[in-house]
Parts: structure tokens; sequence; C-alpha cells
């Protein structure tokens, strides 16, 4: 599997952004490589690399103020992506992404519903990967181009589109974003109460557990990205 080339295309970030990110991957050189790509590029002052779900977790918990913390799909430890949910349970506001060698729309899809901020595939090249860490840092859902390819699961083409009001699109096209129901009630002039009640209608009209799954189908509804 090649390592995205740190050396490809991003420009460099702005040193003292006192970033600290937390990589767990059993292949120590695609750990050293987005090592690199995360201090030269995205400004992280420390990362600290682990090979194993379990050490990854035990190095969260002594550094519960990580920003990012970035997961190989298959190492040790690791259950497939459900395996997740226990960070973020434990973790509710740190950033998360897979960095995943499998392309399989099963694995991105369920990773996104286990609260995955995004995932990432590994043969991205190096400005390809530091977008997508831009996305997630900057509060948004990268979601891979190949989930867009075949046939959607779980429901026929155009059916949740069908079911959506004007008004729910409106507020998931600002989940695609990112936004939180906060900076959704500014954008579109409502109450916060009021948009929390539009996630939750929009979660059910979808059939999806989480925002993070609802962006992943809004990209295609509403054809970002």
């Amino acid at each position: 599997m090649p390592s995205p080339d740190p050396s490809a295309d991003p420009e460099p970030a702005p040193a003292g952004t006192g970033l600290v990110a937390v990589v767990a991957d059993d292949d120590e050189f695609f750990r050293m490589a987005i090592a690199v790509l995360l201090k030269r590029h995205l400004g992280f002052a420390e990362v600290i690399e682990t090979g194993s779900l379990d050490a990854a977790l035990a190095d969260l918990a002594v550094r519960p103020e990580a920003d990012l913390a970035l997961f190989d799909l298959r190492m040790p430890g690791m259950a497939g992506a459900f395996s997740l949910t226990a960070v973020r349970e434990c973790f509710p506001t740190l950033r998360t992404a897979i960095v995943s060698a499998s392309r399989d729309r099963n694995d991105i899809l369920l990773a996104l519903a286990a609260g995955s901020h995004g995932y990432i595939p590994k043969a991205s090249g190096a400005a390809e990967m530091v977008q997508a860490l831009h996305t997630v840092l900057a509060g948004g859902i990268f979601v891979p181009a190949s989930l867009a390819e075949g046939p959607f699961p779980a429901w026929s083409a155009g059916a949740p589109e069908m079911a959506l009001t004007p008004r729910q699109r409106d507020v998931l096209a600002h989940i695609v974003e990112g936004r939180t129901n906060k900076e959704i009630a500014r954008a579109l002039d409502l109450g916060e109460g009021t948009v929390k009640i539009h996630v939750a209608a929009l979660l059910r009209a979808l059939g999806v557990a989480n925002r993070a799954a609802a962006a992943s189908v809004g990209h295609r509804l509403l054809g970002k990205g």
C-alpha cells in the first residue's frame, strides 16, 4: 500500500497551532507518512503514533485534549467500524476519521453511521489527504467520491428526496457542510429547538442513525461533492 508523499503539492501550515493528533494504524511507515503530513501541512504540534485500538484509547485517556484521531479500519483491536462508537462516546468532542485501504461502500457507510467524521481512502494522494483532513478539522464530514458510484443501498433512488420538505432539504444542505444546529439556526433564521426537530425528522425520513450518515446521504441527494 503506497503511503502519501508528504512533499507533494500541499502548502505548509503555519507553526504554533498546538494541535494534537493520535494516528492508530499497524503499518508503521504509513503512520510516519501521515504524521509528516499532519505536522508539515496541517500545523500539528504533536502526533502520537500507535498500532492498535486499545493503545489508541489508552493514549486518548491520558491526552483527552487531542484534536484529531485517525484509525485504520483493520488493525488489532478493531472489530469493524462500530468499534469507533466507544471512542465517540468517551471523547464526544474529538474529531475522528477512518483512513483505510478498503473502498467498500458498506465499510464507508458503517464508519459514518458509527459516528466517524470522515472516511479517507489510503490510496489518496497527499493533496487529497490534506484536503480531507482539513474538512474533518473544520467541522465537516468527508465522504469519498466513490460513495456515489453504483446503486445506493436500503432505498430506491429518489425515495428519500420525495419524503423531504423544502425546509428539511435546507437543513440537510447545512448538515452536509458540517454545520451545528446553532449555526443552521442562525443561517436559516430559525430557533435552535426548531432545527433540532427538523434534524430528528430528517434522520427518520432518511433511515439513518446520526448526522454523519445523513451527510453521506445528502451528498448524493443534493448533488454535492
